[in-house]
């Protein structure tokens, strides 16, 4: 009885995970409503659909390739199509279409003849790589002649590795921003890893969008307060734990004091969390009174403590006004009260116990902003961190680095047709030819095309055949690759001093 009421838990558990998918986790409902009717317009003999996806462009002149494992577990492996599937697709898009449009033979032929695991072939460049844009990031094609229709049916799913691809490439480009400042302003890299912290969770469109964009943020840093990221790390990339957190106040346990206890809720905080590194939000009335008359003199002896004891800082965040003036106002008043200790470099630097945090109005754009401004008032990048929200995981979009996928080599009746467009209103659109390779020349990558490159010298991995996937990375794996170049360049000139 009891491994029969086990059984029964298990499998309800699993219902209900399948129903909280948009779609009820059926595969055939992925998908683009116009696709439906694409199996009817391809030309007669037509027995391969190979396309590719790739970023034509963007903002940034460097994509990091992340997430498509994600949807790969999520989606495709396995058996995803069944005789229920198929009926419950045909009944909604009889209704949505139109009777007769729905390729119901052919999802009967998939679950048939391959037990319904989809006859795909699907190779991909390894992910956390940085490609410069316009080059071939994904191929898929069909291992079933009779399943032609197949490949593009699926790329309403596989282009949404657009949102994770450019969620990382956006981190890493405030973490080259970042490292940047620390090697004009501070003595070493070592606190990089922590300068950005994610505080999208809220801001996101939903509860798995936060977990996709929150881990590919942590391909670049540690610091997160999206819980979703850290378990989408963990069940999908193997990662036990890939982000880190710490107490921190919000205006309402600090505002529910009232504008007279003030001093009493901070002072609560240290009291509280007396070891490791706590954050205070101290902007609720009057950033610079919290700052010089608070933390400055009536809680200052508590503050130092921190420091006589080896605990963690005490991190002041201001949350409004102009980022770039409060950061260094806020700066000046802490180090005219605390006092300041001069690094190698010669910029200013608050004790070790003490530090501030700037969450508000954080993006790719104020970072660098910010960070002039207090190297231009003598301030090193040391003394600061970051948090971002909306800018992190939200003000992004497909367009934002041009990510497409294009139909560019057929067989029909047995030749190859390299297959491509150039609108003539839109030269920007043109799409690439034929087969792909990614290959190393000189140094660089170089996107071959038309069948003529050197399968060998092919960077593009098989990663899922016929409803397996046939390549896992681990996160430690992808973050390797997709750290910044600045960053290894010093890890390997201290290595080679050792």
């Amino acid at each position: 009885l009891i491994e029969s009421a086990r059984g029964l838990y298990a499998f309800e558990r699993a219902i209900r995970a399948e129903m909280a998918l948009p779609c009820n986790g059926n595969i055939l409902l992925v998908t683009d409503s116009y696709k439906l009717s694409h199996h009817l317009q391809y030309p007669p003999g037509t027995e391969t659909i190979y396309s590719y996806f790739e970023c034509r462009g963007g903002k940034f002149p460097e994509t990091v390739f992340f997430g498509l494992q994600y949807i790969i577990k999520r989606h495709l492996v396995g058996q995803v199509v069944t005789k229920e599937k198929i009926e419950e697709a045909k009944s909604v898009f009889d209704a949505h279409v139109g009777p007769g449009i729905f390729n119901y033979e052919g999802w009967m032929h998939i679950l048939e003849k391959h037990d319904g695991r989809l006859p795909l072939r699907i190779k991909a460049v390894p992910e956390g790589t940085v490609v410069p844009y316009k080059n071939v990031l994904i191929t898929v094609e069909n291992t079933d002649p009779q399943c032609f229709w197949l490949t593009n049916y699926v790329e309403t799913l596989l282009v949404e590795v657009w949102y994770p691809t450019t969620v990382a490439t956006n981190s890493r480009a405030c973490k080259e921003t970042i490292a940047k400042y620390l090697d004009e302003t501070a003595d070493n890299l070592d606190g990089l890893p922590f300068k950005l912290h994610d505080f999208g969770f809220r801001g996101s469109t939903s509860v798995e969008s936060a977990a996709i964009g929150g881990a590919s943020h942590l391909l670049n840093f540690l610091g997160t307060d999206t819980v979703a990221a850290v378990i989408l790390a963990r069940d999908y990339y193997g990662c036990k734990m890939a982000g880190f957190s710490i107490p921190a106040a919000e205006h309402s346990t600090i505002t529910s004091w009232t504008r007279e206890g003030e001093c009493a809720a901070f002072r609560n905080m240290l009291e509280k969390f007396p070891n490791g590194t706590v954050a205070c939000v101290s902007d609720s009335y009057d950033i610079w009174n919290a700052c010089g008359k608070i933390w400055g003199e009536q809680l200052k002896e508590l503050v130092e403590d921190r420091g006589k004891r080896g605990q963690g800082p005490l991190v002041v965040r201001p949350d409004s006004g102009d980022p770039p003036t409060v950061v260094v106002k806020t700066l000046e008043i802490l180090g005219s009260k605390f006092g300041t200790i001069t690094n190698s470099k010669g910029y200013k630097v608050l004790p070790p116990y003490l530090r501030i945090i700037q969450g508000d109005g954080v993006s790719y754009e104020s970072i660098g902003v910010i960070l002039e401004n207090m190297k231009k008032n003598g301030w090193s990048a040391d003394s600061i961190a970051f948090g971002s929200g909306g800018a992190l995981l939200q003000k992004l979009n497909r367009d934002t680095q041009k990510c497409a996928f294009k139909c560019s080599h057929a067989i029909i009746k047995g030749s190859g047709v390299n297959v491509y467009k150039d609108p003539i209103t839109d030269h920007g659109k043109l799409s690439k030819k034929g087969r792909m390779t990614l290959e190393m020349s000189d140094g660089h990558f170089v996107t071959k095309t038309e069948g003529t490159g050197d399968s060998s010298k092919d960077l593009l991995v098989t990663v899922f055949e016929n409803g397996e996937l046939v390549k896992e990375y681990s996160f430690d794996d992808v973050r390797v690759r997709a750290e910044v170049p600045l960053v290894k360049h010093r890890k390997a000139q201290a290595k080679s001093q050792v």
